[in-house]
């Protein structure tokens, strides 16, 4: 089998999970060229602040409502937080503006954040926030089993994406397989 072969072969669309390859030359040279806005904001000084102000609205929203229970509040607020930051971290690749010509459009945002390296401050803080907000709830759901059980499988789903093990891993259960993206 020639070289070219090899390269030029499709993945598996049988797969449902694969490892991103790394990136190409041209890809390294075109992040390196502009700075990336869309993953830098994350160490703003304000950025930091925004999560527990997104959990606090959350939580106000859904006390709001009427003949809502506080297990229930709590929860539909772990829930919510943990969908929207798994569907922002983890599920969105590229960037959502077009200035650096694609340079991420097959990276998201937690692999964007300062550059892939693990262990950051900021990637310690974002993996903070959902365990204390899955503590916080569990506690004020009164740690009845039926709420951990809902909160503890939000929590996992969103944190094991966030593990190193799992950098540049991916799942095809609903975006089909690699090479129709």
């Amino acid at each position: 089998m020639s070289l070219n072969t090899v390269q030029s072969r499709k993945r598996r669309s049988s797969s449902i999970v694969y490892h991103e390859p790394p990136e190409s030359i041209e890809h390294m040279s075109d992040q390196a060229a502009l700075p990336n806005l869309n993953a830098e904001w994350v160490n703003a000084k304000g950025a930091w602040l925004i999560h527990p102000i997104l959990i606090f609205s959350l939580k106000i929203l859904f006390d709001i409502v009427p003949g809502m229970s506080q297990e229930t509040s709590w929860t539909l607020t772990n829930l919510s937080y943990m969908l929207g930051s798994y569907i922002m971290f983890h599920w969105v690749r590229g960037i959502p503006f077009d200035f650096n010509a694609g340079a991420y459009d097959n990276l998201n945002m937690w692999e964007q954040i300062d550059n892939g390296d693990q262990y950051t401050p900021a990637k310690k803080y974002l993996l903070t926030v959902p365990i204390v907000l899955f503590l916080v709830s569990t506690h004020y759901t009164h740690y009845d089993l039926s709420y951990f059980s809902i909160n503890l499988l939000a929590t996992v789903a969103v944190i094991i994406p966030k593990l190193p093990a799992t950098h540049r891993l991916r799942t095809t259960f609903f975006s089909g397989p690699p090479e129709d993206r």
